[in-house]
C-alpha cells in the first residue's frame, strides 16, 4: 500500500493546512510511486511553536514551491481547518490530520462557543466514545460523516458564515475603544461639578485637601475600574454593563438585585441632568426677564421639552446617540480649553474686583490650606464633590454594542480616568492660583493708606476685608460662575454646563435601557420579559427607552430631586462595591476558570475597593446608604427565593465547591463518635421517579439529618448502558431538587444488579459521609422472578452485611414500582399536546380562510362545526383513558404518595426484637421529630419471660429513658417461640412447596442431579434444620396482625440469614410471611454496632 500518492498539500494555492487524505489501497500505481521517489528524496513536515517572527507553522517544501507555499500562508488564515475529502480509486479513506490517520480534530475557537453565539455557531467536536470506538474498531468513516467531524467546517460552519453575512448586511453598529467607551465615560465624569462647584470646594478645602479630595474620589474610581477591567478580561463579555459584569461573576442573586436598583438609578439620573441643565436655562431667561410661566413650571417645561429631543437621539439609533456625543464631547473640551486661556489673558478692573487677579503666589499660597465655612468639612465636601468622578460604568454599560469589549472597557475606562482626573486637578489648581476666596466686586474697595487690610488681596491693591463680617457675593466661596468669570468668552462656559449635563443624561438615557433589557433577557425576574425584546439593526430595546422616558418625565414633574439624588448616588457606589467584591470573589475562589487577561489587579486591593465603597456611602448619606442596602437585600432574598434557572458559571458556585471540599476534608480529621450518629443511607430507588414512596420514607429520616443516595444499576451492553446513564444523570438530580429531596443520585453500569450494588456499597460517598445503612425495598415479585434475580437481592443483603452496613428493607402492600403508571402518563401528555397542535392549526386555518371574504366564512364556519366535533370526540376519549387508566392504578398511585402526608394521630409499632446496636429503635424516633410524623405514638414491643414480664418491662423502659427516647406503651410478648396455627403453617409450606427439592423422596443420585441443577432450592435437611426459626417467623405475623393492624407504621427487627446455610427462597418465603398483610414494614437491622449512647 502506497502513501504518497496522494494529492500534494500545496498543489492548490487555497489548499488547508489540515487535510483529508485518502490512503489508496490499489498497487496499480507503484511504478508512479517509486519515480515519484527516486526523483525527488522524501519530504518531511517540521513543526515550530517557538517561531519568533511568524510563530506559526513552519513546513519543508520542495524545490520550486516556494510560491505555492506563501500562498498557502496568505490563505490560511481563511481556509485554517477546513476539510475536505478527495476522490481515490476505491472505497476506503480515512480523515488524516497533520499526518496520522486519526478522527482527532486540531483545536478550534468554533468548539469552545456558547449555543446560539452571537460572534459564530457552535460545533461539536467527535466524541469520547466516537474516537475510542473507532480507534478499537478501526472502523471506516462514512462519506456523510467526513464534514460532521471535520475541523470545524461542516453544515454548521456553513450556518456560521450565512450568519456572518447576514450580520454584515443588516448593518450592526459596534463602537471601538475611543468612541464607545472613552468618549462617554469623559463625557459622564465631567458633569457640571466641573463647572459650577468645583471652585467652591476648593475655596473650602483649600488646594492640598482639595487635591485630596479628588486622589480619595479617583481611588475608588480606580480600584473599581481595576477590578471591571479583570472581570471584562476574563470571558467574552455580552450586553448588560455592571449588571452583566456582576451577575456573570457572583450569580443572578447579587447581579438581579443590583442591576434593577442600577436601570433605576440611570433613569432617575436622566431627570436629575436635565433638570440641571433647565435651571441653567431658566437662570439665563431670569437674566434676560423672559420667563415663561414661572422658575419651577419652567423647570418642568424646558425638561420635558429636552426628554424628548434625548429620547428621538437615542431611538434613532446608537449610531446617532454615538455623534451626538462626540459633538458634545468637541463643546466641552472647548469649555474647558476657554478657562485654562482665560486665565493666562490680563484680567480687568472688574474681573479684579470680583477677586480674579490671573496667577498670583500670594493667592496660590493664601489658597493652600482649607477654610472650612458654615459646618462644612472635609467628609461633607468629599460626599459633595464624589457625584462628579462617577460615571466610569458609562461605557461598559453598552457592552453589546462595542466591537471588543474585553479590550475596549479597561483601555476606554482606565484612560478616562486618567484624563479627567488630570484636568479637575489642573482646574482646581488654576482656580485657586487666580481667584481669592472673598470678594466685594466693589471696583471702589481699593487699599487705602492707613487702614488694616487683611489677606492676599492687599498686596495687589484691593481690600475685601469687610468679607468678614458680611456677607459678599464674589470669590471661591460666594460665586458657583467663577469658571464663566475667568474664562477667555463666557458664554462657552454656559455651553460647556449645557454639554456636560446633556452628554450626562443622554448617556444616562441609553444605559438604563441597555441594562435593564438585558435583565429583562435572562428572566431573573419573571413579570419583565415584555421588556426584553430589541428592534432594529442594533437590537434597540425601545420599549425600554420608552420606559426610562416615563420614569424621566415623573422625576421632572416632581421636581424634588435634592431628596433623591443621594440616594441614586449610594446606588451607583453600591454597583462600584459588588463590581469590586465580584473581582475579589472570583479570586478568593481560585476557580481554574478565573483566567483574566488583564493582570494589574489583586484580590486584597479589589476588596479594599470594594470596602471603601461602602464606606463612602455612609459618608455621602447614613440614611440613604441604608435605604440602598434594605432595597438590595430585599431583591437578593426574592431572587434566591424564586431561584432563576440560569448557570453562569458564577464564583459564587466555586466558593460553594471549595467550601464543600474544605469541609469534608476537616470532617476526615474528625473521629467518629456515636453521639454524633446519623443514618447515612443508599436507597436502591433506581429513577428516583419510578420509586417515589421508597424515596419519601427514606429521606423522612434522612432530611437535614443525614446522607442519602438514590441508586441505580444499569443492566446490559456497556456501551448502551453508559450512554443511557449519562444522559439521564442531570435529568434525575434536577428531578430529586425541583422536588425538595434532600438527596444525590448515583448510578452505575454493571454485568448484573448484584456487581451493581456491591461498587455502589464500596465506592460511595467521600470522606465521613460514607453510607452505613442500605434501605431496600421489598422484592414482591420473588415467587414469579427468575432465580437470578432471586440470588442477586438476597446477594445484595449478604454484601451488606459483609461490608458492615445496616439494613432497611420496606414493604407496602401496593408494591413501589409505578413506571407502568409513568410511562401512561406520558403517552396522554404526547396525545394532550398533539391535540392542542391539532387546534392549532386549526385556528391558523380558520384565520387564513377568513380573509377570503364570504365563501370563506361559509367554509370557517363548517370547519369550526368539524373541529368542536373531532375536539369533543378527542377530548372525550382522553376522559376515558384518563379514567380507566385513574381507577386502574388509583391504590397504587395512593400508596406512592402515603408517605407524603400528614399521619395523622396514631401509633408506630417497634417490635425490638433484637439487639442490632439501636437502630431499629433510632429510625422510627427520628421519624416522631418530623412535622408529618409528629402526632404518632412510639409503642414497643420485645421478646420476653412469662414470669417475668413486669421485671423485663421495667427495664426496657429504663433503658430508653436513659435514651431519652419517649414511649406511649411498652408490651412484653412472651409466646413467639409457640408454635403458629395450621392455617398459618400450611399457608407457609404452600408459599416454599414450588422452591422444594424434596431430595428425601428420591434415590441418592437424582438427588444429587437435582441438586446440581437447581442449587437455589429449598432442601428438606435444611427446612428440618431451620424449623423453629420457620414458626418463629410465621408465629410473629400472627402476632403482628393481633397487635399492629391498626398502626401507622411497623418497625421490625429483620431476622437474618446465615451465608451459605439458609437458602435464598427461604429466606424470602421469612420476609413475606413475616410482613404479610400488614400496614407498611420496616424491617431493620442495624451493624451492630452502638448507634445510641446515654453517655454525656
Amino acid at each position: 500500500m502506497s502513501m504518497n500518492n496522494a494529492p500534494n498539500v500545496f498543489s492548490d494555492p487555497n489548499a488547508n493546512r489540515f487535510q483529508v487524505n485518502i490512503i489508496n489501497e490499489d498497487h496499480d500505481n507503484n511504478e508512479a510511486t517509486q519515480e515519484d521517489v527516486g526523483s525527488d528524496p522524501p519530504h518531511y513536515e517540521e513543526t515550530s511553536f517557538t517561531d519568533e517572527t511568524q510563530n506559526r507553522l513552519r513546513i519543508s517544501y520542495r524545490p520550486g514551491k516556494r510560491e505555492l507555499y506563501d500562498n498557502f500562508l496568505q490563505n490560511a488564515e481563511k481556509t485554517e481547518a477546513s476539510l475536505h475529502p478527495y476522490d481515490t480509486h476505491t472505497k476506503m479513506y480515512y480523515l488524516q490530520t497533520f499526518g496520522h490517520n486519526t478522527m482527532d480534530p486540531v483545536p478550534k475557537i468554533d468548539y469552545y462557543r456558547n449555543t446560539g453565539s452571537v460572534s459564530g455557531n457552535k460545533i461539536n467536536r467527535p466524541s469520547l466514545l466516537e474516537i475510542h470506538e473507532q480507534l478499537a474498531k478501526n472502523i471506516a468513516v462514512s462519506t456523510g460523516s467526513v464534514e460532521r467531524v471535520a475541523n470545524g467546517e461542516s453544515a454548521a460552519g456553513d450556518e456560521t458564515a450565512a450568519s456572518k453575512e447576514e450580520e454584515n448586511k443588516s448593518g450592526f453598529v459596534k463602537f471601538g475603544w475611543v468612541k464607545g467607551v472613552l468618549v462617554r465615560c469623559m463625557l459622564n465624569i465631567w458633569g457640571v461639578m466641573l463647572f459650577i462647584r468645583l471652585s467652591w470646594i476648593v475655596g473650602q478645602a483649600g488646594i492640598g485637601l482639595g487635591i485630596i479630595v479628588i486622589a480619595l474620589s479617583v481611588v475608588v474610581t480606580t480600584l473599581t475600574g481595576i477590578s471591571m477591567s479583570a472581570i471584562c478580561t476574563n470571558g467574552v463579555v455580552r450586553g448588560g454593563g455592571a449588571y452583566y459584569l456582576i451577575s456573570r461573576s457572583l450569580g443572578p442573586e447579587f447581579g438581579g438585585s443590583i442591576g434593577l436598583i442600577f436601570a433605576f438609578a440611570n433613569a432617575v439620573a436622566v431627570a436629575m441632568y436635565v433638570v440641571g441643565f433647565a435651571e441653567t436655562v431658566v437662570e439665563l431667561l431670569k437674566e434676560s426677564d423672559t420667563l415663561m410661566v414661572d422658575e419651577s413650571n419652567d423647570i418642568r417645561i424646558i425638561g420635558t421639552i429636552t426628554v424628548v429631543c434625548l429620547l428621538g437621539i437615542s431611538v434613532a439609533g446608537m449610531e446617532w446617540e454615538a455623534k451626538a456625543q462626540v459633538i458634545l464631547l468637541i463643546v466641552l473640551l472647548i469649555a474647558i480649553a476657554n478657562f485654562f486661556i482665560g486665565t493666562v489673558i490680563p484680567t480687568n478692573t472688574e474681573k479684579k474686583a470680583r477677586g480674579f487677579f490671573n496667577y498670583q503666589a500670594s493667592i496660590f499660597a493664601e489658597n493652600f490650606g482649607p477654610e472650612f465655612r458654615s459646618g462644612e468639612g472635609f467628609f461633607s465636601v468629599f460626599a459633595i464633590f464624589f457625584p462628579a468622578a462617577t460615571g466610569i460604568l458609562a461605557g461598559a454599560n453598552i457592552s453589546g454594542d462595542l466591537k471588543d469589549p474585553q479590550s475596549a472597557i479597561p483601555q476606554g475606562t482606565m484612560l478616562a480616568i486618567l484624563i479627567t482626573t488630570i484636568a479637575y486637578i489642573a482646574v482646581l489648581i488654576c482656580a485657586a492660583s487666580c481667584v481669592v476666596r472673598d470678594a466685594t466686586g466693589n471696583i471702589n474697595d481699593t487699599v487705602v493708606p492707613g487702614m488694616s487690610c487683611n489677606g492676599s488681596a492687599c498686596g495687589l491693591g484691593y481690600d475685601f476685608s469687610r468679607c468678614a463680617s458680611q456677607p459678599c457675593d464674589y470669590g471661591l466661596m460666594n460665586n458657583f460662575q467663577v469658571m464663566s468669570m475667568v474664562s477667555a468668552f463666557g458664554p462657552l462656559i454656559t455651553a460647556g454646563i449645557f454639554s456636560a449635563t446633556l452628554s450626562s443624561a443622554l448617556a444616562s438615557l441609553v444605559s438604563a435601557p441597555k441594562v435593564f433589557q438585558a435583565l429583562c433577557k435572562d428572566n431573573v425576574y419573571k413579570g419583565l420579559e415584555f421588556f426584553a425584546k430589541g428592534y432594529g439593526k442594533n437590537n434597540e430595546p425601545i420599549r425600554g427607552y420608552v420606559l426610562t422616558f416615563v420614569i424621566a418625565m415623573a422625576f421632572i414633574l416632581i421636581a424634588e430631586l435634592n431628596t433623591i439624588a443621594p440616594i441614586i448616588s449610594n446606588f451607583f457606589l453600591a454597583s462600584y462595591a459588588l463590581i469590586n467584591f465580584s473581582c475579589f470573589h472570583a479570586s478568593y475562589a481560585k476557580s481554574p476558570g478565573w483566567r483574566p487577561a488583564f493582570r494589574y489587579y489583586n484580590m486584597w486591593v479589589s476588596l479594599f475597593g470594594a470596602l471603601l465603597c461602602c464606606g463612602v456611602m455612609f459618608v455621602i448619606n447614613w440614611w440613604a446608604a441604608l435605604i440602598t442596602y434594605a432595597i438590595e437585600f430585599f431583591l437578593y432574598i426574592y431572587v434566591t427565593y424564586k431561584k432563576p434557572e440560569v448557570n453562569w458559571g458564577s464564583s459564587t458556585q466555586a466558593l460553594y465547591y471549595v467550601n464543600a471540599l474544605d469541609s469534608a476534608l476537616a470532617l476526615t480529621t474528625v473521629e467518629d463518635h456515636v453521639k454524633n450518629f446519623r443514618p447515612q443511607c443508599i436507597a436502591l430507588t433506581g429513577a428516583p421517579m419510578v420509586r417515589p414512596a421508597l424515596l419519601d420514607i427514606t429521606h423522612t429520616f434522612t432530611k437535614n439529618n443525614g446522607l442519602c443516595i438514590c441508586c441505580e444499576v444499569y443492566m446490559g451492553p456497556r456501551k448502551l448502558c453508559v450512554k443511557e446513564m449519562n444522559s439521564g444523570m442531570e435529568k434525575k438530580q434536577a428531578w430529586l431538587t425541583k422536588n425538595k429531596r434532600k438527596a444525590f443520585y448515583a448510578a452505575v453500569a454493571a454485568d448484573s444488579f448484584r456487581d451493581g450494588v456491591k461498587s455502589l456499597l464500596q465506592a460511595s460517598g467521600l470522606g465521613r459521609m460514607k453510607p452505613n445503612t442500605l434501605v431496600i425495598g421489598f422484592k414482591k415479585d420473588w415467587r414469579s422472578a427468575p432465580a437470578t434475580q432471586v440470588e442477586n437481592y438476597v446477594g445484595v443483603i449478604h454484601d451488606a452485611f459483609d461490608f458492615e452496613l445496616g439494613v432497611i428493607i420496606v414493604r407496602i402492600s401496593q408494591g413501589f414500582d409505578i413506571s407502568q403508571v409513568l410511562q401512561v402518563q406520558e403517552e396522554l401528555e404526547k396525545l394532550e399536546q398533539e391535540r392542542l397542535a391539532l387546534e392549532a392549526t386549526i385556528k391558523e386555518n380558520e384565520f387564513e380562510e377568513g380573509k377570503r371574504g364570504i365563501c370563506g366564512f361559509f367554509k370557517k364556519a363548517s370547519t369550526l362545526n368539524i373541529s368542536k366535533h373531532e375536539t369533543k370526540k378527542e377530548s372525550s376519549i382522553n376522559t376515558m383513558q384518563s379514567m380507566h387508566v385513574g381507577e386502574f392504578n388509583q391504590k397504587l398511585l395512593e400508596a406512592s404518595t402515603q408517605f407524603k402526608k400528614k399521619q395523622g394521630k396514631g401509633t408506630i409499632d417497634i417490635w425490638w426484637l433484637f439487639d442490632d446496636g439501636g437502630l431499629t429503635i433510632l429510625i422510627p424516633y427520628i421519624l416522631t421529630i418530623r412535622k408529618k410524623w409528629k402526632d404518632c405514638k412510639l409503642r414497643i414491643f420485645t421478646g420476653g419471660k412469662v414470669n417475668r414480664i413486669e421485671e423485663e418491662k421495667l427495664g426496657m423502659a429504663s433503658l430508653l429513658s436513659k435514651f431519652r427516647i419517649k414511649f406511649a406503651d411498652i408490651n412484653i410478648i412472651c409466646d413467639i417461640n409457640i408454635k403458629p396455627n395450621k392455617e398459618s403453617w400450611k399457608f407457609f409450606e404452600e408459599m416454599i412447596e414450588p422452591y422444594r427439592l424434596h431430595e428425601s423422596c428420591k434415590d441418592i443420585t437424582t438427588a444429587e442431579k437435582l441438586k446440581r441443577e437447581t442449587p437455589w432450592k429449598i432442601t428438606d435437611a435444611e427446612l428440618e434444620a431451620f424449623k423453629e426459626k420457620s414458626y418463629r417467623q410465621v408465629r410473629l405475623n400472627e402476632l403482628l396482625q393481633e397487635h399492629s393492624r391498626a398502626a401507622n407504621l411497623i418497625v421490625l427487627s429483620l431476622p437474618v440469614a446465615r451465608k451459605g446455610a439458609v437458602s435464598d427462597y427461604l429466606y424470602l418465603a421469612w420476609l413475606e410471611i413475616l410482613s404479610k398483610n400488614l400496614p407498611p414494614v420496616l424491617m431493620v437491622r442495624g451493624n451492630h454496632k452502638n448507634v445510641l449512647t446515654f453517655y454525656s
